[in-house]
């Protein structure tokens, strides 16, 4: 199958059986259901959803208690690639319920919440959104300016959030709020809330958006919304807690599914290039097409490989540190690689790709999303320099790595070391 030949090695039968299973949800899909959402003819893709859960496919590392699969990181980084190839948008809604929502309710929640959320929402029986990114900022997560005020027996919450992926058709929302309005540490300021569709929720604002459409995405706002203290996700003002964790299926979701999306671009280009004929021959031939598609696919290939890493180092228990540099640097490396990777299956088509007789046009676009949202690249980069430069005067520091610094003919010229 294309572009999965370097990583059969790291999939167990039992992997490639459900990469069967996810393959044949994803053949099974209408033409039209793709084109219509891309048009804004439809909305929200439930039916898809409520497919997923019949068919036990959302989910698949979380328990079976629960109504997962008991399986890992890699399994779940397989099945979003997988899933992406459908459309990148398809990828978006199928992970921010089966992924974020529930890793959040599952990792900080009780075994009401989990009973109550997660098992239908993995059924397909429910959808979930999470609010996260409001109409001041997206980055700033600290700045938060919705609010939580206990009642006693209850929350109050007033705020509005944006850009929410399936804010249109959530039965509930997954949502931080601020409820100490001068804490010592703006980070332990904030808390998680379950927050059900119903009086005082309200979706708003539905987006024309570049790509990525009939996700749903919308503006949400909550006007005095009444939640039960047990909606509580965590400890009281520990939503840095919470959201530290979903980062991780947050962002290295991202990075698996933009492979998958990336990957049909690809397919189209190449075969395209290989019957077109220009010059009496077909340009496959000519190096300036056919290099452009080598470099596609060695950028997918590593992109895969990049996130199949990190997933091990998940797996493994890496310090949260070094994970989240990992999980950064995967973010931002596989992304940008993807999207230059769908450059060159656009480039090499020339004018036709840049039409609608062709799928490549709306991955480019869908594709763009992807440097921008769980959080942009600029952020990411800046994690991993923040997290790369500590690690580094740490290993000096233990003396567990060669001092190369003195590995040069005049590095005793100490008077040449000049730093202030």
């Amino acid at each position: 199958m294309l572009g999965l030949d370097m990583i059969e090695h790291v999939l167990t039968p039992e992997q490639r059986r459900l990469r069967t299973e996810v393959r044949e949800l994803v053949k099974s899909v209408p033409r039209q259901l793709i084109l219509d959402m891309d048009a804004d003819k439809v909305e929200f893709p439930r039916e898809f959803l409520r497919e997923a859960g019949r068919r036990n496919l959302l989910g698949c590392r979380y328990s079976e208690r629960w109504g997962g699969r008991g399986m890992d990181w890699v399994t779940t980084a397989m099945v979003m690639e997988e899933v992406g190839v459908l459309g990148y948008i398809f990828a978006c809604v199928f992970g921010v319920g089966a992924e974020l929502v529930c890793d959040a309710i599952v990792l900080h929640g009780t075994d009401a919440q989990r009973e109550r959320y997660v098992k239908p929402l993995l059924r397909g029986e429910l959808f979930a959104a999470e609010c996260l990114t409001e109409p001041r900022g997206g980055s700033d997560f600290f700045g938060t300016t919705t609010v939580a005020e206990d009642r006693g027996d209850h929350f109050r919450i007033t705020g509005q959030k944006r850009f929410i992926v399936g804010g249109t058709a959530a039965d509930y929302f997954l949502v931080y709020a601020r409820t100490d309005p001068a804490p010592a540490d703006p980070q332990h300021g904030i808390s998680c809330f379950i927050v059900d569709r119903g009086p005082g929720v309200e979706s708003k604002y539905l987006y024309g958006l570049m790509g990525c459409r009939g996700g749903g995405a919308s503006r949400v706002v909550f006007d005095d919304v009444r939640v039960p203290k047990e909606n509580l996700l965590g400890k009281l003002h520990g939503g840095v807690e919470v959201f530290h964790t979903m980062m991780v299926p947050e962002r290295l979701g991202t990075a698996a599914m933009t492979v998958g999306a990336a990957r049909p671009a690809l397919e189209v280009a190449t075969l395209y290039t290989a019957k077109r004929k220009a010059f009496g021959q077909v340009i496959a031939r000519f190096e300036g097409v056919s290099f452009q598609v080598a470099e596609a696919a060695t950028l997918l290939d590593a992109s895969r490989a990049m996130v199949y890493a990190t997933c091990l180092a998940v797996q493994a228990g890496v310090p949260p540190g070094r994970l989240r540099r990992l999980v950064s640097e995967t973010k931002k490396f596989v992304t940008e690689s993807c999207q230059q990777a769908v450059h060159h299956a656009l480039q090499v088509m020339g004018g036709i790709g840049y039409t609608n007789i062709y799928p490549v046009e709306r991955i480019h676009r869908d594709l763009r999303l992807a440097s921008i949202w769980t959080g942009t690249n600029e952020v990411m980069s800046m994690i991993t320099a923040s997290e790369w430069y500590r690690e580094v005067k740490e290993a000096r520091a233990a003396n567990l790595t060669r001092d190369s610094e003195g590995d040069a003919p005049e590095s005793d010229a100490v008077d040449e070391k000049i730093y202030e």
